[in-house]
């Protein structure tokens, strides 16, 4: 058997789900260490587990990169990003176990030496630490990168698993920029990890939240009756940034935010919205019922009505004035990538037939919130005069995936005191800050620790990733004829074209 499951490892029975998931031996390598990802989430992560208890004694930490670092030169520079950004109260006693198992390895993708001195590294590792030969490749690197990583991965024997000792790779988003790529890509990996040693991070499925709606929709007799046609209007998938591309110049400019957020992000949240209950929360049954979702998803036939695009101009975020994204440093003045994006989808099932389901992603709009919203048909019959049911909405379950993670309900009450009935939208809110004592996790503490115990149910599958692509081709390829996308204020909420996307069908967009 060339993959460890949960049930090898010995610091877990799995017979008892109320004991902490705690990893084997094993060690973790990033290319790209010194990258803003892993300086303010992969390192933080890999300290607040270890401080929580969920990594082995022997756990082994090694970076590689171009800077010529000694092992305890890097050692700073983790401790530096340790103190800095992480969770967890910072203790000596558990930065010094950390640090014991701490290694850098200098050198350049290109460089096969550098991957014969990274091989004897963890080598080492497995002697002098325990690690028993299992190890994962973080590759917090370009696209274009992990090509030549994978073959030098391959070529020095590092991505080989043995009967008893596995090796496992974690690709960062994005899997390509259209479907030809992202199949390119997974053949590249594929051709040096089995598919099953392949986990592909959407931060976003390790979120708490997200993983809630699960438990929300399965564990609630409540809500799964009202899940579908028959009660739900519309279905609103909303991530937005108050922030705008900031030194991302280089990355983001000809990729844009459907390719950024929507294709990975929303269309995962859309799926696990969507999706029937599975068989088990084991990743295949997961997996299939997120397939079927995206495999049902139908692109409206007219595009110009149901897709809007915009990019950010000057304007006042809070108190700050800031400027458009064509004043960005790095930007090319005649630039087409669009800042925001809103696309309409459809989900040709019996749970969800008419029922559209609305995207939208988009930097420096009113806040920052990410949430999902599950908006009801209005009662066939409200037995009041108008007049007393004017200030009275749609019913909804909003789900926060962030900030202030939790769920709110709202509904229609009778407004206390008024002389005659009148009748006004309340709120009813769970907030996992004041719910739970227990501090909520990072998501990539989560996806983390997933990885090193071999577990894959919140990681998209390659036919996740290609159904996804093939949703949002077709929109990609209409806006590419387009030229200019709309501007927008910054600090407002997108292009007036995303409210006309809307206003037509009767609808509007909801002010989270």
């Amino acid at each position: 058997m060339s993959e460890q499951t949960s049930w090898a490892n010995p610091l877990r029975d799995p017979r008892d789900l109320r004991l902490p998931r705690i990893a084997g031996p094993c060690s973790l390598v990033i290319f790209g260490v010194t990258g803003d990802l892993s300086k303010k989430k992969l390192l933080p992560a890999i300290y607040d587990l270890a401080n929580r208890g969920l990594l082995p004694p022997s756990f082994g930490l090694t970076g590689f990169g171009r800077r010529d670092w000694s092992n305890e030169a890097f050692a700073d520079f983790v401790k530096e990003c340790v103190e800095t950004h992480c969770r967890t109260p910072f203790r000596e006693s558990t930065w010094n176990n950390l640090a014991k198992g701490i290694r850098f390895v200098q050198g350049t993708f290109d460089d096969k030496a550098a991957f014969e001195r990274l091989s004897q590294t963890v080598q080492e590792l497995d002697r002098d630490r325990g690690t028993r030969g299992n190890h994962a490749f973080y590759m917090s690197v370009p696209p274009s990168a992990f090509p030549i990583v994978s073959k030098q991965l391959a070529d020095s024997g590092l991505a080989k698993s043995s009967e008893d000792a596995w090796r496992r790779v974690i690709i960062e988003k994005p899997f390509g920029h259209d479907l030809e790529s992202a199949k390119e890509l997974d053949r590249v990996v594929s051709e040096v990890f089995d598919p099953n040693s392949v986990f592909r991070i959407d931060h976003y499925l390790g979120k708490e939240t997200v993983q809630n709606m699960l438990a929300l929709r399965f564990a609630n007799s409540m809500f799964e009756p009202i899940w579908n046609a028959n009660y739900v209007d519309h279905v609103q998938i909303t991530m937005a940034e108050d922030i705008g591309i900031g030194g991302r110049a280089g990355y983001y400019d000809g990729i844009g935010a459907a390719r950024d957020v929507i294709q990975n992000h929303l269309l995962q949240l859309m799926a696990l919205t969507a999706m029937e209950e599975p068989v088990s929360f084991a990743a295949s049954d997961l997996t299939a019922e997120k397939t079927k979702v995206l495999s049902a998803v139908r692109l409206p036939n007219d595009l110009s009505a149901n897709t809007a695009r915009g990019q950010y101009a000057a304007g006042w975020q809070g108190s700050e004035q800031v400027c458009g994204y064509l004043e960005e440093t790095g930007i090319d003045k005649s630039s087409t990538t669009e800042t925001y994006a809103a696309i309409r989808l459809d989900v040709d099932t019996r749970r969800w037939a008419g029922v559209p389901f609305y995207l939208r992603t988009g930097k420096r709009l009113g806040k920052r919130v990410t949430e999902i919203a599950v908006v009801f048909k209005r009662a066939p019959h409200l037995p009041f005069e108008q007049t007393a049911v004017r200030e009275l909405g749609n019913n909804a379950i909003v789900i926060r995936v962030q900030p202030n993670e939790g769920v709110t309900i709202r509904f229609g009450a009778k407004v206390p005191g008024a002389t005659a009935m009148e009748v006004r939208d309340v709120s009813m809110d769970f907030s996992y800050g004041r719910s739970f004592t227990e501090n909520l996790p990072e998501a990539y503490e989560r996806l983390i620790l997933d990885v090193l115990l071999g577990e894959p149910p919140l990681f998209p599958t390659t036919k996740e990733v290609e159904l996804s692509w093939q949703i949002l081709d077709p929109i990609e390829e209409y806006w590419a004829g387009l030229g200019q996308p709309q501007p927008y204020r910054s600090g407002t909420w997108g292009p007036g074209e995303a409210d006309e996307m809307l206003a037509r069908e009767g609808r509007h967009w909801r002010m989270p």
